[in-house]
């Protein structure tokens, strides 16, 4: 086995969540008088906790924006995803492979355990992570790109950050990996290549299972 420990991002790795969270929070923001793009929200946003967009929108118009911003992305965020989320392709399958070949796996996501927790109900993803194996954004001070969440990750799953590998697709979170000691694996269904700069890359998640057990 070449690693201890392999460290999933949620959103456009296990669960297709990227599409619907960014053209959803590109409308709001655009709603609010900030207008972006869909494009401008993957650029920008991807990979990222919420407070990201509170801090860029605070830093590029020096306005705040509403008390319940969060709130409200989340509602709409949650009602497309009870609509219409579907797991990544092949995910599900590297899953079986990894649980089958006894390789430890946790998910470590700048969402929050309620949005984790909907996107696995909705996609039954929920059948392979436990609460033991699922760590956010919320339970650490910063997120990506800083690498507290998946240092985080490593020291409850009892696992130096040197035996770890990530597997992320956005250049946040490859940021994030890289300063926390691991290796990563760039999954390039939605992010341009070059955009993750430090990792190796990948293409189609069943590919992973020949690479990681």
């Amino acid at each position: 086995m070449r690693y201890d420990l392999v460290i999933f991002d949620n959103d456009g790795v296990l669960v297709d969540s990227e599409p619907l969270s960014n053209t959803i929070l590109s409308g709001y923001l655009t709603e609010l008088g900030h207008p972006t793009s869909y494009e401008d929200s993957l650029r920008d946003y991807m990979g990222a906790a919420v407070h990201r967009v509170h801090d860029l929108v605070f830093e590029r118009s020096g306005q705040r924006l509403p008390a319940d911003f969060d709130d409200v992305l989340h509602a709409r965020v949650f009602a497309a995803f009870e609509r219409e989320l579907q797991p990544v392709d092949g995910a599900i399958e590297l899953l079986e492979k990894l649980s089958a070949e006894g390789v430890p796996y946790c998910l470590a996501s700048s969402g929050s355990h309620e949005r984790i927790r909907v996107g696995h109900r909705r996609t039954g993803l929920d059948k392979w992570f436990d609460d033991d194996r699922i760590f956010s954004a919320q339970d650490v001070g910063r997120g990506k790109p800083a690498p507290d969440l998946f240092l985080y990750a490593a020291e409850r799953m009892g696992v130096a950050p040197g035996r770890c590998v990530v597997v992320e697709d956005s250049p946040l979170g490859v940021r994030a990996a890289v300063a926390a000691g691991m290796d990563v694996y760039g999954f390039t269904a939605m992010t341009p290549a070059e955009r993750l700069v430090g990792a190796e890359l990948v293409g189609d998640l069943r590919e992973l299972a020949d690479l990681l057990v």
